[in-house]
């Protein structure tokens, strides 16, 4: 009785996992491909720069002559139109010797008056012609007085925006100590730098476009070119290009800040479909496929190839223009097995 019981408890036991032996087995993942499309047609491509806005031009405004600074009415952050006072030095000093140069100019212009209406009489050529030399001397003196004088005060030699000043007021200074940095912002500009081989595919340079976004702005702004340097930088092998914002960005855009340069170019139409060595697979006898996706699965698809001098492999017959292929990989996949597009890394 007791080995019934026992007999009876195995079976109980065996049958639930033979039950689940007869199971359909799991079906796999779909995997993972990355793909590529069929395509005959010229391709855009497409570069992302980092950019730095820059003004049209910056410059750092300094007195041609030396004194205490009086005045600094240049407010940073602010724009002055042109002509507008930005700094002015004491003027008492130049004043007085704009006035001292004028009485010496005064007194030899008597003198010449004087002598040469005594030419010929008790006065030499000689004298007169000194006269004359003195005459002259002195209204080259007063005319660096009065220029002395002028350069005591500095204007806004343009619609400017005070980026910075650089000396406190009261100060002492020499000429040629900057005073104020200034940025021209009648037009903006970005400069980027750009690799020697960049879009050396899509042709003339003037079939590229360029557009700028700040970061937290998803606006894109158009940007034309304006200027480039001829010499390559030291490191990279790049030029600086230039370029100008088509229509002003907006408020709080200024000198300085950062911008991501988008350029894109057609290139030229190639001469056929060119195949990835990768995305090939060859059967027993040599003949060579592709792998077609279609919805979620992977079609084995025949085609005929054909090396060209250039190195690169073009399909010759097959799959139509727009058709989606494994890019890489397809020797690892089978007929008719479940795929889907490869996104990220992770995924």
């Amino acid at each position: 009785m007791r080995s019934h019981w026992f007999v009876t408890g195995a079976l109980a036991l065996i049958i639930p996992f033979a039950a689940m032996a007869q199971e359909d087995p799991v079906q796999p993942a779909p995997k993972p491909v990355k793909l590529m499309e069929l395509s005959s047609q010229s391709r855009v491509l497409q570069r992302q720069f980092f950019g730095q806005v820059a003004a049209k031009q910056t410059v750092d405004l300094a007195f041609q002559v030396g004194g205490q600074l009086l005045e600094l009415s240049a407010e940073e952050g602010t724009t002055m139109p042109k002509g507008a006072l930005i700094a002015q030095l004491d003027l008492a000093g130049y004043e007085r010797a704009v006035a001292q140069a004028q009485l010496n100019y005064d007194k030899a212009q008597r003198d010449a008056q004087r002598l040469e209406s005594l030419r010929g009489q008790a006065v030499s050529a000689v004298q007169v012609r000194d006269a004359e030399t003195q005459l002259r001397l002195a209204a080259i003196a007063l005319e660096n007085a009065q220029d002395d004088l002028g350069h005591a005060t500095l204007r806004a030699p343009f619609d400017a925006l005070i980026a910075r000043r650089l000396i406190a007021n009261y100060q002492t200074v020499t000429a040629g100590t900057p005073v104020v940095r200034l940025h021209d912002i009648s037009e903006l500009r970005v400069d980027i730098e750009v690799p020697e081989v960049l879009f050396r595919q899509a042709g003339a340079g003037d079939r590229v476009a360029f557009t700028a976004v700040f970061p937290g702005d998803p606006r894109r702004f158009a940007l034309s070119m304006r200027e480039f340097e001829t010499e390559t930088s030291s490191i990279g092998q790049s030029y600086t290009i230039t370029l100008a914002f088509a229509e002003n960005p907006g408020a709080f855009v200024f000198p300085g800040a950062s911008a991501t340069v988008y350029a894109s170019a057609e290139g030229k139409a190639p001469d056929g479909i060119v195949l990835p060595e990768t995305a090939l697979v060859y059967g027993p006898d040599g003949a060579a496929f592709v792998m077609v996706f279609e919805g979620d699965t992977v079609r084995q698809t025949p085609v005929e190839i054909e090396m060209r001098e250039d190195g690169q492999i073009y399909l010759v017959d097959g799959p139509s223009d727009g058709t989606q292929i494994v890019m890489t990989g397809a020797s690892q996949l089978r007929d008719g097995q479940q795929a889907r597009p490869f996104t990220r890394i992770g995924e």
